[in-house]
């Protein structure tokens, strides 16, 4: 029998201890297997302890670097933390595989990926999930097409074409703060904007 996982899935903390802690508790509360985390960790303000209330409630988490973090400043949260940093990378928990690709396209201050980039990245992470069927991909940025798009920033042909190719069952993003919790399905992948708030959701 395929037991569903738990999922509580947030981005754009910006350095927000307070939140942090508000969504380790959540994630407690709530008793999620996993906590994934879809960039922009950093920038803003003072962001020392953003993994470690989930770490002190000894919950899994996955992270990506968002536009605001650099890639180097999110291997080192990952190896300090003791969690895994997923741009360009999968990992499998219970049946359900995760694979995913961090930054944005064009818009800084720190992770600024080409279209090109982001594809070969989403590339690389997929091709460690063969055979998996459930799959949940996570990008910092938007597909372009998608609902955020109404912020006026641009999403990325190359997620929207990842989504096509990949066929995930869920695709987990930030990056348009104003999108919080827009919902929508591009082909049969459901597509969420978890942003600052967090969802909690089970595939």
């Amino acid at each position: 029998m395929n037991k569903k996982i738990r999922i509580l899935a947030a981005a754009d903390l910006h350095g927000d201890s307070k939140l942090t802690k508000s969504l380790a508790k959540k994630a407690e509360k709530e008793k999620v297997d996993l906590v994934v985390l879809c960039g922009d960790l950093t920038g803003f303000v003072d962001s020392e302890n953003i993994i470690k209330p989930f770490k002190e409630k000894n919950q899994k988490v996955l992270i990506l670097p968002g536009n605001w973090d650099s890639f180097a400043t999110t291997d080192f949260l990952a190896n300090f933390y003791g969690v895994k940093n997923i741009h360009g990378y999968s990992v499998k928990y219970k049946d359900v595989g995760f694979f995913g690709a961090g930054g944005a396209i064009g818009i800084g201050p720190e992770s600024i990926v080409t279209e090109k980039e982001m594809r070969e990245t989403l590339q690389k992470a997929h091709s460690g999930l063969k055979g998996i069927e459930k799959k949940v991909m996570l990008t910092h940025m938007h597909p372009s097409g998608s609902k955020s798009e109404f912020s006026g920033f641009e999403g990325s042909k190359e997620i929207r074409k990842a989504i096509k190719k990949f066929k995930p069952d869920l695709l987990l993003h930030g990056h348009i703060h104003e999108a919080s919790g827009f919902e929508e399905k591009i082909g049969s992948t459901k597509v969420i904007n978890v942003a600052r708030t967090g969802v909690v959701l089970e595939i």
